[in-house]
C-alpha cells in the first residue's frame, strides 16, 4: 500500500505522487505517516519533510516553510507557504543566506526585528539541513 502525497504552495505543485512513508514536522513535533494512518489535520512547522518512495529507498528531503497538512484515506495534502526539494536548492546560495540571517539576528534591535530575524534564520537553517540530509 502507498500514500498519495501532494505538496502545494500558493504558486505551484511541488510534489504529487505515490510514496511509501513520510515524516512531517508539525508544530507539536514530528509525525510519521504510513498507509492507513488515522485521519488528522495539523499545522506544519518550518522544517524538513522526509519522503521514502519504497521500503528499500533512502529518504528524500524537502524544506517546508510552514502551513497545514490533511491526512486521511491514504492521501496526504500539505499546503505550505513555500517548499523546496533538496535537489533544487543551491548549496552555496543556501549557506550564504544562512550566514546573512545569522548576522542579521546579531544586529537586530527591538522585539519585531528580533522575531523577523529569528524566522529568517529558521528558514535558512531548514534549507541547509534539507541539502545536507537528515539522519534517519
Amino acid at each position: 500500500m502507498t500514500l498519495n502525497l501532494s505538496v502545494l504552495t500558493p504558486n505551484r505543485i511541488i510534489w504529487d505522487s505515490e510514496v511509501k512513508e513520510i515524516i512531517l514536522v508539525t508544530n507539536s513535533g514530528q509525525i510519521g505517516v504510513l498507509p492507513d494512518h488515522a485521519p488528522i489535520a495539523t499545522a506544519v512547522d518550518i522544517g524538513i519533510l522526509k519522503i521514502r518512495l519504497t521500503p528499500n529507498d533512502g529518504w528524500l528531503t524537502m524544506a517546508l516553510m510552514g502551513g497545514f497538512a490533511r491526512i486521511g484515506n491514504n492521501e496526504v495534502t500539505i499546503l505550505v507557504n513555500d517548499a523546496e526539494k533538496a535537489s533544487d536548492i543551491d548549496p552555496q546560495e543556501a549557506q550564504q543566506t544562512l550566514e546573512i540571517a545569522e548576522a542579521n539576528l546579531k544586529k537586530a534591535q527591538g522585539k519585531r526585528q528580533t522575531i523577523e530575524a529569528n524566522l529568517a534564520l529558521r528558514r535558512a537553517r531548514t534549507r541547509v539541513e534539507a541539502i545536507n540530509g537528515v539522519p534517519s
